[in-house]
């Protein structure tokens, strides 16, 4: 089968064919993979920064936002069956561990994260088991919401952690409306009565942005900060979810906190710097956050299956992968998502 492959850092991944997998373990699950979105985090992968924290042998699949068709299944697997539909949980668990019986998977003791430390779904086939399969409802197909699969998992996530800080009247603001922050805006507008502000230096993000709920729109062009003040009333927001999380975002988003608020970082590749004293007599939260759980990604599908959350996708087959990435890293793709189609339906 073809597959995207990562041979060396800081050089562009090749298509090889190499061998399929096959089911081995009595929860396994053999996916036909039918769409894979194009992650930022492939970008980094590529660059080398999830090499030491990833440990994984090159040459290796990318690829950890999946959906597609079962085709075979291990002798244990009763949730799933070959020719159903499904979005697959990034994370592969053991369901055994304390993390995973409180629902907490992403923070499993024995987890595997297929396209990041083993072999993904950038490939016309991938093995990952039973827990992680979430079936589609009818309607749904694997190329609208494999995205969801980290990247709205992701933004739903940090949109569910920060719900209840989110009463009437209070603002929230976004900063990036791109493929990750469109998604948070949607699950943002479902289940916050909060005022949203989104930030975001591309015009065409935030047209977007106005027409999925923002009530306002700013653009980063070096007087945002001192504009967020004051569409707050110049105390700044109760919660900041920064959906970049560098190249300046990050003081950004601390400095358009109200005192006793939360700054969220989802986006990454930069650096948080704040003096202790500000910590202290501000009184903020700094909240990390990873992907969601198993049931956070199930409630995401209620959602895209009710229409409150839709992705814009833009589809590639697996030969133009490499034009997929570098879409992404040019920003071809404001306020949407490259989707692989390695086997389309």
């Amino acid at each position: 089968m073809r597959a995207v492959r990562v041979h060396g850092y800081h050089r562009p991944p090749s298509i090889d064919d190499i061998a399929e997998p096959e089911v081995h373990g009595p929860m396994d699950v053999l996916v036909e993979v039918n769409a894979a979105g194009v992650c930022r985090t492939d970008l980094h992968i590529i660059e080398g920064q999830w090499a030491e924290k990833s440990g994984v042998r090159l040459p290796y699949t990318i690829g950890h936002e999946n959906a597609g068709t079962v085709l075979a299944t291990g002798s244990a697997v009763t949730n799933v069956a070959a020719g159903d539909t499904v979005i697959l949980h990034p994370f592969v668990t053991c369901g055994l561990c304390r993390a995973c019986r409180a629902g907490d998977d992403v923070h499993c003791a024995d987890s595997k994260f297929p396209g990041i430390n083993r072999d993904g779904g950038m490939a016309e086939r991938m093995v990952t088991n039973a827990r992680a399969c979430v079936k589609l409802a009818a309607g749904l197909a694997p190329a609208e919401v494999a995205a969801l699969a980290d990247a709205g998992l992701t933004a739903y996530h940090a949109v569910r952690k920060a719900a209840p800080l989110l009463y009437p009247g209070a603002h929230v603001v976004l900063i990036g409306a791109g493929g990750l922050g469109h998604i948070g805006l949607q699950s943002l507008a479902a289940l916050t009565p909060a005022d949203i502000t989104v930030v975001d230096r591309s015009e065409d993000a935030l047209h977007l942005a106005a027409e999925l709920g923002a009530r306002h729109t700013v653009a980063a062009d070096g007087a945002h900060v001192d504009a967020v003040r004051d569409i707050t009333g110049g105390s700044g927001a109760n919660v900041v979810l920064d959906f970049v999380g560098e190249q300046g975002t990050e003081a950004d988003g601390v400095a358009m906190t109200r005192d006793a608020g939360s700054y969220f970082v989802i986006g990454y590749g930069g650096r948080v710097d704040i003096p202790t004293i500000d910590v202290i007599s501000r009184e903020i939260s700094v909240i990390g956050n990873l992907v969601g759980s198993y049931n956070d990604l199930d409630e995401l599908m209620t959602l895209a299956a009710q229409g409150k959350v839709r992705l814009r996708t833009k589809s590639y087959p697996l030969d133009a992968a490499l034009d997929a990435l570098a879409d992404l890293d040019a920003g071809r793709l404001p306020g949407g998502r490259a989707i692989l189609e390695p086997v389309k339906r």
